[in-house]
C-alpha cells in the first residue's frame, strides 16, 4: 500500500470503443457477456509514479443461462511521487488482484456475483460483491441494485507488529431507461459506509516549527474511523446513426469528512470503414477538501484529525482521451470467431489548490502550488469464441 491508495488504478476492465457501443446497446435487452478473452498491458506515469503490468479477462458460457469470468491483473510500481520525497525513499513493489464472478438469467434479471482478492506487501483487500438487474415495461426499462462488501488488512513494512482492519460496504441503486430508439439515459446512486483505520501508515502531515530550518516539522496523520459519503451519477447515449454516436455524463459526490466533488464528461463514438472504431472524449473533475485537511497546520497536534494527502486537498483536474479499435477478423472459421486490438491514451492534468510542492523549497507555507501531467497508455488485444 505504502502511498499508493489514492493513485488512480488502470482499470483491468476497461472496456475500449467498441466495449462501450456494445455495452450501450445491450442495455436494451437482457443478455449474459459474450464468450471472451482479453490481454491487456497497461502504463501509469505521472508525478513521480510509474504503474505497469497486464491483465488476462476470460468470460465463458457454461449453458445458455450462466456465465463465469475471471481476471489476473497485476501492476508493478515505481514511486518517487512528491508524498514519498517529502519525508521517505523512493521504493519499487508490486500488487497483484484476482477477480471471479458469475452472472445468471433469472426470468426477466440478471443475478451477479464476485469475489476479489487484491495483494501487495503490506495490504491485503478482499471484496464480494451480488448484484441484480431487472427488465420492466417490455424492456425499455433497466432497473440494477447491487451491494458490495469490502474487508482490508493493513499493515507496514517498517514494522512487523503494526496490523489494522478496514470494513467497507456499499450499496448501488439505478435505472436505465430507452427513451426513444435512438436514446438510452441512465442514473444511479451510490452509498458507502467505510469503517476501521482509514489512513495510511506512512503518510505524514507537517506542522509550523520556528526551530527547524525549513519552518515546520512532520508528525503522523491521524484520521476519522469512519466515513459516510454517497454520490449521484446521471448519464445519456445517442445515436446519430448506425455508426456515430453521443454520449456525456455527470456524478456528483458528498461526504461526511466535507468532501464534496463533482465531474462531468462528454464524448463521441464513431465507426469507420466498418472495421475501425474511434471515440474522443473529455472529462473535467472538481473537488473541494477535507475539513481536516490543512498543508501546514499552526503547531504540534493543532486538532483531533490531521490530514495532508493531496487526494483530500482542493484539486481540479481535466482528461482528453482516446481510444481506437480495430476489427482484426470476424466470422472465422478457427478458434475464435472474431478479433479485435484496442489502444487507450489518455492526458491527465492534476492541479492542486491548497496543496504545496515543498520539494521546491522556499518558506513554509508559501511554497508554488504543486500540479502535474498523468499518461495513461493502455493496449489490449480482444478474442471472441
Amino acid at each position: 500500500m505504502k502511498l499508493l491508495r489514492h493513485i488512480p488504478r488502470v482499470p483491468a476492465l476497461l472496456l475500449t470503443t467498441a466495449g462501450l457501443l456494445a455495452l450501450a446497446i445491450a442495455a436494451e435487452a437482457q443478455v449474459l457477456p459474450e464468450d471472451r478473452a482479453d490481454a491487456l498491458y497497461h502504463s501509469y506515469e505521472g508525478g513521480g509514479v510509474e504503474i505497469t503490468g497486464p491483465s488476462l479477462l476470460v468470460r465463458k458460457k457454461i449453458t445458455n443461462d450462466v456465465s463465469v469470468s475471471a481476471n489476473y491483473y497485476v501492476d508493478s510500481i515505481s514511486s518517487a511521487s512528491i508524498d514519498v520525497l517529502s519525508y521517505a525513499s523512493p521504493y519499487n513493489e508490486e500488487r497483484t488482484e484476482v477477480s471471479v464472478g458469475a452472472d445468471v438469467i433469472v426470468g426477466e434479471a440478471i443475478v451477479s456475483v464476485g469475489y476479489t482478492n487484491s495483494d501487495e506487501n503490506d495490504f491485503t483487500a478482499q471484496t464480494s460483491y451480488v448484484g441484480i438487474s431487472q427488465e420492466v415495461f417490455g424492456g425499455l426499462t433497466t432497473v440494477r441494485m447491487g451491494f458490495a462488501r469490502g474487508d482490508d488488512e493493513v499493515g507496514q513494512v517498517t514494522d512487523a507488529l503494526f496490523a489494522e482492519e478496514a470494513k467497507r460496504r456499499s450499496f448501488r441503486l439505478g435505472i436505465t431507461q430507452v427513451i426513444t430508439k435512438n436514446m438510452i439515459v441512465n442514473l444511479d446512486y451510490e452509498g458507502i459506509t467505510d469503517e476501521g483505520y482509514l489512513n495510511n501508515p506512512y503518510r505524514q502531515v507537517r506542522f509550523a516549527d520556528a526551530t527547524d530550518s525549513r519552518g515546520y516539522r512532520f508528525q503522523q496523520e491521524i484520521y476519522p474511523n469512519t466515513r459516510t459519503s454517497s454520490a449521484f451519477a446521471l448519464g445519456s447515449r445517442y445515436f446519430l446513426n448506425k455508426d456515430a454516436a453521443l454520449y456525456g455524463g455527470a456524478r456528483f459526490f458528498d461526504d461526511d469528512w466535507g468532501i464534496s466533488a463533482w465531474n462531468a464528461n462528454i464524448g463521441f463514438t464513431y465507426r469507420w470503414r466498418d472495421r475501425w472504431l474511434f471515440d474522443v472524449s473529455t472529462r473535467v473533475y472538481d473537488q473541494s477538501k477535507a475539513d481536516f485537511f490543512s498543508d501546514l497546520f499552526p503547531f504540534e497536534d493543532a486538532q483531533n484529525f490531521l490530514g495532508r494527502d493531496k487526494e483530500i486537498s482542493t484539486h481540479t483536474n481535466q482528461t482528453i482521451k482516446l481510444d481506437v479499435s480495430y476489427d482484426l477478423f470476424k466470422n472465422s472459421p478457427g478458434m475464435f470467431n472474431r478479433g479485435t486490438a484496442n489502444f487507450s491514451y489518455a492526458r491527465i492534468n492534476f492541479d492542486y489548490d491548497d496543496f504545496r510542492d515543498i520539494l521546491t523549497g522556499g518558506p513554509a507555507g508559501a511554497e508554488p502550488l504543486y500540479s502535474f501531467d498523468a499518461d495513461v497508455i493502455q493496449l489490449y488485444f480482444s478474442f471472441w469464441y
